[in-house]
């Protein structure tokens, strides 16, 4: 089993580099995912609110907890705070739902999924009579004060942000007793976010990276789309290493300095995701692998279009 190395917050915990995704993972599917992966020395595993799967993420950990493959402490488990319960008083309900689901007593890492906040309520994705998205009125900041209350209660052990840009990390910085442990961004070779991960680090924030392999599984994508694990200069790069497309753009995240969180439900897949920590890029194919950047983002919340607080419709990065 390799051995996974951890990356230190600036609350003190560490977190394994590298873990498993659980966007797109379906139920019915994800149990044997989230078992294999453990059992292959998976320890970290992210997951979230909106995937709607977390009872069954939570079954498998029951199963391998009980096996005595593992103890809850060897777990790392993120899971996120989803649009429509950003109001303070929905917070910790909201938590304690997903700690049900997952039949734990705590999370590792929580975070704050986007900075935009939908109407409050039982729906994902409200909307009115015309089908269009309702969105709330709450600032972010008070989102955060909110989660600051959670980690004081112990159900999560360090919090964090996801998809916030550096302006709204700048605005939660100015207010925050509690400085976020991750931001949590989507992060390839074709969408380096060096900028952001250079920001966040000079304020001891670590960066999570996910869609790491781009994503191409992502339900709209198009057929024509560049996939990243078959463009001819990262092959020729995994050759050169003798390692697959996927191992060389995983590992440029690792050497970067990211926590890492590829998404799959293939067993061999996972063993191949994880079969990163025996070779070492040169510092020449990372700052090539660097020049492939096009801002090529792939998740672009369009039903938050049109939300003042929306990410990635501003200049900031």
């Amino acid at each position: 089993m390799p051995k996974v190395p951890e990356i230190k917050f600036n609350n003190g915990h560490t977190f394994p580099m590298f873990g498993l995704g659980t966007w797109k993972s379906k139920p019915g599917e994800v149990v044997q995912a989230v078992k294999d992966a453990i059992d292959i020395g998976y320890r970290h595993i992210d997951c979230a609110h909106l995937y709607g799967n977390e009872k069954e993420v939570g079954e498998a950990i029951k199963t391998k907890i009980s096996e005595g493959v593992v103890k809850r402490e060897d777990l790392y488990i993120t899971s996120k705070l989803w649009c429509n319960s950003h109001r303070s008083d929905l917070v910790e309900p909201a938590l304690k739902v997903t700690l049900k689901n997952l039949g734990l007593d705590y999370l590792d890492l929580y975070l704050i999924h986007w900075p935009v906040d939908f109407k409050a309520g039982p729906d994902l994705y409200p909307v009115d009579a015309n089908d269009k998205f309702v969105f709330g009125n709450v600032d972010y900041v008070d989102v955060w004060k909110a989660m600051e209350e959670v980690n004081k209660k112990g159900l999560a052990k360090s919090i964090g942000i996801s998809n916030f840009n550096k302006r709204q990390i700048e605005r939660v910085l100015e207010k925050a007793a509690i400085v976020p442990a991750t931001n949590q961004i989507e992060c390839h070779p074709y969408l380096n976010q060096n900028k952001l991960i250079e920001f966040c680090k000079s304020k001891g924030i670590t960066v999570t990276a996910y869609s790491p392999l781009g994503s191409p599984d992502r339900p709209w994508a198009k057929p024509d789309d560049p996939k990243l694990t078959e463009d001819p200069k990262i092959v020729q790069i995994a050759a050169k290493y003798k390692k697959s497309p996927a191992q060389v753009i995983l590992r440029y995240q690792i050497q970067r300095g990211n926590i890492t969180i590829p998404k799959s439900v293939n067993k061999s897949r996972l063993r191949e995701n994880l079969d990163i920590f025996d070779f070492e890029l040169s510092a020449d194919d990372i700052a090539y692998l660097d020049t492939f950047d096009c801002n090529g983002r792939v998740c672009h919340f369009v039903e938050a279009t049109g939300h003042p607080n929306h990410p990635f419709t501003n200049d900031d990065y």
